[in-house]
């Protein structure tokens, strides 16, 4: 894995840039602490982001742990659909993340947070409160959109507390050859519009799947040619 797939995370909105980053072998009292969230439909490469940057900052000698809410592998796993992989800490409704980065007994320097869509708006809070109170940087990787095209909470709440948002920029097309922006939920063939916020699947064959689209074909509900509405 090269640094390309950082590089392609470019960010919505542009701070300071300082020359100790968060890839830097520094104190972590040397900076302040950051919490930043990237974003992007399915396929985009988030998971394989996150576990990329795991791995570089444990390279430089820091110490992170890596949560998870709802992989695609259905356990607490963070897994990437290019093979990569890693246990993670399952992040439950009634989770404390505050209560379990303090009470590990090393120092804890960084939190990777996979598939940070799904969390409570609550644990979004907490992880705002490592970064401020207890100098934790936070790397949250998640959906901005559920298949409605409505945003998740967690999400919503990660846009306004985030001190930098970015949107990956690795390219999913939608079946029309423009980019993928929102995930459609495929039940029987046909796409929906109605039931639960959250519903695990995958972009395989399953009967409850997801597809990318673009928005207009999002809008129109058309998922290829022939395809119903």
């Amino acid at each position: 894995m090269s640094h390309e797939v950082i590089e392609q995370a470019k960010p919505l909105s542009w701070r300071p840039v300082t020359e100790s980053s968060a890839l830097s072998a520094v104190p972590s009292s040397a900076r302040d602490a950051v919490l930043k969230f990237y974003f992007g439909p399915m396929d985009c490469g988030k998971s394989t982001l996150a576990l990329q940057m795991n791995y570089n900052h444990g390279r430089q000698g820091r110490r992170g742990l890596v949560l998870t809410k709802h992989d695609r592998s259905g356990g607490p796993k963070v897994t990437s659909r290019i093979g990569l992989g890693l246990e993670a800490i399952e992040v439950h409704d009634s989770l404390d993340v505050v209560r379990l980065v303090t009470g590990v007994r090393d120092r804890v320097d960084y939190l990777i947070c996979d598939e940070a869509c799904f969390y409570t708006v609550e644990q979004i809070e907490q992880l705002a409160d490592l970064v401020d109170e207890h100098g934790v940087d936070v790397y949250a990787f998640g959906l901005a959109s559920d298949f409605r095209s409505v945003m998740f909470p967690a999400a919503q709440r990660l846009f306004e507390l985030a001190d930098e948002v970015c949107r990956l920029q690795v390219e999913v097309l939608c079946w029309c050859g423009r980019p993928g922006q929102l995930n459609a939920r495929i039940v029987g063939g046909a796409m929906v519009r109605t039931g639960e916020q959250v519903v695990i699947g995958d972009t395989d064959a399953s009967p409850v799947r997801y597809q990318v689209l673009c928005r207009r074909h999002h809008r129109s509900g058309l998922l290829g040619e022939g395809s119903p509405n």
